[in-house]
């Protein structure tokens, strides 16, 4: 499912293949790769407001191929 249909608050893991490892995310924002968890916020635009497990701001991009996590 693309990450812009997901419900505000998910849990949510990246599911998509990435071809350069930057692919997913805003220009700046930390790198994830395939299998990586967020908490999905918010879309802003193009891209996402998300958080890591650790805390750290995530933007995946709004059209990331997900799934929700328990």
């Amino acid at each position: 499912m693309e990450l812009y249909n997901v419900p505000r608050g998910s849990k949510v893991r990246l599911i998509e293949e990435n071809i350069l490892p930057d692919e997913c995310v805003a220009p700046g924002s930390p790198k994830v790769k395939k299998g990586d968890i967020v908490h999905f916020d918010h879309v802003d635009g193009m891209y996402s407001f998300c958080r890591d497990l650790k805390g750290n701001i995530v933007h995946l991009k709004a059209w990331a191929e997900v799934e929700i996590v328990e």
